[in-house]
């Protein structure tokens, strides 16, 4: 059997998965999250360059902008949608052998689901489904050792997740796949030195590619096969020999992030809040960070990480962000502004900064996100250690939590209180009256 097929095979269980402890309700959780992050985003600089490029659009199929008044065919939604929900780095994380974000899938299917007038359960069951196969491709193997992003894997979680929405028969699904994928390869270069705007937004281009399988493969167009095993497919030329187990809940796993930076900073900023709070207005002399391998290769080793000059390498710099929240606290959507990239106070900090790699927290992650801060002035030593930040699977989000998170990004209690509620009884009502219900004024 292919691993087309057995992906295909899986997702006809999973309602399995949804009856687990409160699984259904987490996915709930994550999809008003994302919501959430997209409001953040929805003036930023990408945005508004993606809907000055690529509105008016009218398609077959259209869905919402969030937060817009326009319409636009369901690929282009699809990425701007998308570009709001990822650009801020502040939606869900899942933490295994490649990191990655799962929510990276939702904009296509709530876009086609609008579209397409699914309903809300079915829709669910959709974001489930691509949250349990971009997992279980995250635990099999990491392609960014090989050069490769690993929004490359939502590629094919994507398209699986809008393949089940629209219960495609087998081969219209496995076709799906095929089309997703073999076009639909990332550079992990993306990722590395300078960051540019395409690192929030590469995701939402995935995912833009896969709306455009999905139509094709429901028509009976057919794709490269087999696209996984086949002479020059996806094992041989991207990831290398890997094994699929399906045999987790990898949904209780993801973890949505208190705060708008790469998830490996997350302990480090609990760590350097509760140091800046010991320490009070005493002058910094030397700061020790004591931190795992992945963390140190994905936000730290850098030299573009010692001076970033634009949001998208601060937000995926450990230095900068411990910097800035030991100078003025908790971090927002505010501290990537210019002001603080040049800021002199946070650059003396930083070369303050020296980073270790420890054996110990290596062997923990990624079932623990360790930390450990020394800061040492005149008065002494002060010494912090995080291991579950808050949000992490160990210590999750509770639904006043994310009305809570809601409210700080939104500046409005009632309507962050309302998109929860939305939320919550989406498994009754359609995805056209829950995204409406988002974006509605009141």
């Amino acid at each position: 059997m292919s691993v087309a097929e057995e992906i295909y095979d899986y997702t006809r269980n999973i309602d399995s998965v949804l009856k687990e402890d409160d699984t259904i309700d987490e996915v709930k959780k994550r999809i008003v999250d994302s919501i959430y992050v997209a409001f953040g985003a929805r003036n930023s600089g990408p945005v508004k360059i993606s809907k000055g490029g690529l509105l008016p659009s009218k398609g077959k199929l259209n869905s919402p902008i969030y937060f817009d008044r326009r319409k636009a065919s369901i690929d282009i939604a699809t990425f701007i949608n998308g570009c709001m929900t990822r650009y801020l780095d502040y939606n869900d994380t899942y933490l295994s052998k490649e990191a990655l974000h799962p929510s990276d899938n939702i904009p296509p299917i709530l876009s086609y689901g609008y579209a397409s007038q699914k309903d809300g359960a079915n829709a669910l069951k959709a974001v489930a489904a691509a949250y349990q196969i971009v997992g279980a491709l995250s635990d099999a193997v990491s392609i960014r050792d090989r050069g490769w992003d690993h929004v490359t894997y939502i590629s094919i979680s994507s398209a699986v997740g809008l393949a089940m929405l629209d219960e495609l028969p087998k081969s219209q699904f496995i076709n799906a796949i095929n089309l997703a994928i073999n076009n639909n390869i990332s550079l992990r270069q993306t990722r590395a030195g300078e960051l540019s705007m395409w690192k929030g937004c590469t995701a939402a281009n995935a995912s833009r590619n896969s709306i455009f399988a999905l139509l094709l493969a429901r028509e009976g167009f057919t794709g490269p096969s087999p696209i996984f095993e086949g002479e020059m497919g996806f094992f041989r030329q991207v990831s290398g020999d890997m094994t699929l187990k399906f045999d987790a809940n990898r949904i209780l796993k993801t973890m949505i992030k208190n705060y708008p930076v790469e998830y490996h900073a997350m302990s480090a900023i609990e760590a350097a809040l509760q140091a800046k709070n010991d320490i009070g207005t005493e002058e910094i002399n030397n700061i020790v960070i004591d931190t795992f391998s992945v963390a140190h290769k994905i936000i730290v080793k850098d030299p573009e990480k010692l001076r970033p000059k634009t949001k998208e390498t601060a937000d995926h710099s450990m230095p900068y962000m411990i910097a800035y929240t030991l100078l003025y606290g908790e971090p927002g959507l505010q501290s990537f502004e210019g002001k603080y990239l040049e800021d002199p106070a946070i650059l003396k900090l930083i070369d303050k900064m020296t980073f270790n790699i420890s054996q110990e927290y290596d062997s923990l992650y990624p079932e623990y996100l360790p930390i450990k801060i020394s800061v040492q002035t005149k008065s002494g030593t002060v010494v912090k250690e995080i291991r579950v930040p808050k949000g992490h699977f160990r210590n999750p989000y509770s639904w006043n939590d994310l009305r809570n998170k809601g409210e700080r990004i939104m500046e409005d209690r009632e309507r962050a209180e309302r998109i929860a509620e939305l939320g919550m009884r989406l498994d009754r009502m359609t995805v056209r009256e829950f995204i409406d219900g988002v974006n509605e004024k009141r």
